[in-house]
């Protein structure tokens, strides 16, 4: 199959190993404000691409992490008078009932970051010695200058770097750092914060460390694809491959970035900040895990999503007929051939998850159950393929 590559800018060649696992690590969440529907877009892809991958016979080790050291997490429990701990806690199991909710398979390992210090201090005492990183007062921080390529997935200059990253909880004026772009792979942290042991003192680690050292952990040193919401691209995973090359000496890290593009609702974006998420489990209440699937699958991944509650429905008759179409039954006439429509739905996955054109493939199959059933025809054979084809998009039918 081909994906879009967002390193290369292009759809590369994914071929799949035949003496080993598929690995596919995906940045999970901060445990807040858990599931909203951006959330769940960007799992529901990357739950579609691990059920395909296995369609296709492969192994797949999946591993999806939990950012519990964060300081998002430690803000909103500070605000809301709770331990990080509970608030952490409290989200990750809201986020396993709206994966159980919307049929989402569980990954391999689930990691989450509060136990993986150790791990992230190894790697950070290497970057250390091969002279990528710097300690300043009980901080490390990753040396942008040591690595020539750093940012290369971004494709922009060190000003527009510098504003996206300022953007993205960046600190500039940090008077330690030898250029405003140095990211924190290791910080005392503010007052009230949870810290670790470590030979530069009591602190915790920085976001970027967290994901290189748990997909190098569960995974190895290099993983097959790479994934999570397209706000990732920079600095996050830029990041990520900038201070793990160094360490494994294996480049690439990853051989296919993949993003999703960021959900809006009704032509606003959609934010923590703005405080206007749609959440999965309040969408559920009034849809069907398979509509909520059929929906979000209804534009390419890569592409913006504009959620818009009144076009749901349109999702939701889709649905309707494709039940209807596995609940008839055929009589004894002509057999229906569901060749040509299966390899249609096929090749457009395989066209970089082309989930629009798959979903016009079921919704065709679906019409043409309906039609030939009312004629008489044998339509077993057939409804099997378009409940199999269904299944592959994770469809619970």
């Amino acid at each position: 199959m081909r994906l879009y590559n967002s390193l290369s800018r292009e759809k590369d060649l994914f071929v799949l190993p035949t003496d080993r696992p598929v690995t596919l690590y995906v940045c999970g969440v901060t445990p807040y404000d858990t599931t909203h529907i951006g959330h769940a877009r960007t799992f529901l892809i990357f739950d579609l691409l691990v059920r395909f991958l296995r369609w296709h016979g492969a192994e797949v080790r999946y591993c999806q992490n939990v950012t519990d050291v964060d300081d998002p997490l430690f803000e909103r429990a500070a605000r809301d008078g709770v331990s990080w701990q509970d608030l952490a806690e409290h989200q990750t199991q809201q986020l396993l009932a709206d994966y159980a909710a919307l049929n989402i398979l569980m990954p391999t390992y689930f990691p989450r970051a509060s136990e993986e210090i150790g791990t992230m201090i190894v790697i950070i005492e290497r970057l250390i010695e091969l002279g990528h990183a710097y300690v300043v007062a009980g901080n490390v921080y990753f040396s942008v200058q040591s690595d020539p390529d750093f940012g290369k997935m971004a494709r922009m200059g060190y000003d527009e770097l510098l504003a996206v990253a300022n953007q993205r909880g960046n600190n500039p004026s940090d008077p330690f750092k030898r250029d405003p772009l140095d990211f924190v792979l290791w910080q005392t942290g503010k007052p009230g914060d949870p810290t670790w042991p470590s030979p530069w003192g009591l602190g915790r680690p920085g976001w970027h460390i967290e994901c290189s050292a748990m997909a190098t952990r569960y995974l190895g040193e290099q993983i097959d694809i790479h994934g999570g919401g397209a706000d990732l691209i920079f600095p996050h995973h830029p990041c990520e491959i900038a201070q793990i090359e160094p360490v494994t000496g294996k480049r690439p890290f990853v051989q296919i970035w993949m993003h999703t593009g960021l959900v809006w609702l009704d032509g606003e974006k959609m934010s923590k900040s703005l405080g206007n998420l749609v959440f999965a489990r309040d969408a559920l209440k009034e849809h069907s895990a398979d509509t909520l699937r059929w929906y979000l699958f209804s534009q390419p991944y890569r592409q913006e999503f504009d959620y818009q509650r009144a076009e749901v429905a349109h999702a939701a008759e889709a649905v309707r007929l494709l039940h209807m179409a596995l609940d008839l039954e055929g009589g004894a006439g002509p057999v229906l051939a569901p060749d040509v429509p299966r390899a249609e739905f096929l090749a457009a996955l395989e066209d970089d998850l082309n989930t629009p054109t798959a979903l016009a493939v079921l919704h065709m199959m679906a019409g043409s159950v309906v039609s030939a059933a009312a004629d008489g025809a044998n339509v077993t054979g057939y409804q099997q393929t378009l409940r199999d084809l269904a299944q592959i998009l994770g469809m619970v039918l």
